[in-house]
């Protein structure tokens, strides 16, 4: 499984703000593959993984709103019980700690994404490939 960017931004807490943004990534072609939000300080805090990261970067740029870059490990199991049990297992048998965690939806086949913001992304890789072998033979 890859390594992904990740930006990570602190919107204004208020309606209209979540909508304004993904339209304007979605005026210049940028698809949203996973995201994840929640509120911090008054603020929210967003978590994206996008199709075109240099073109995001812009357009949140354009609209002054300052983020961070980070890699994140990126997997794709099979939607049944014990998929995550299984990956969450093999990253705490490996004393690899996920910080965050969330879903998102493959463009190209619809299954499902998700992301792990974890300690070590190269080792989470390594064991994440690992349990994704084993996920499709069995």
């Amino acid at each position: 499984m890859p390594k992904t960017k990740e930006l990570t931004l602190r919107m204004e807490d208020r309606p209209g703000t979540l909508a304004k943004i993904s339209q304007a990534l979605s005026d210049r072609g940028v698809n949203i593959l996973g995201f994840q939000s929640f509120p911090s300080e008054g603020k929210s805090l967003v978590h994206l993984v996008v199709d075109n990261p240099t073109s995001a970067k812009t357009v949140l740029e354009g609209q002054g709103i300052r983020y961070d870059e980070s890699d994140v490990a990126q997997i794709t199991l099979p939607n049944r019980p014990g998929e995550l049990a299984r990956a969450a297992s093999r990253l705490g048998d490996a004393n690899i700690n996920i910080n965050h965690a969330y879903g998102g939806v493959d463009p190209a086949t619809n299954k499902p994404l998700l992301f792990f913001g974890v300690t070590d992304v190269s080792r989470a890789v390594e064991f994440l490939d690992q349990t994704a072998a084993a996920a499709t033979r069995g």
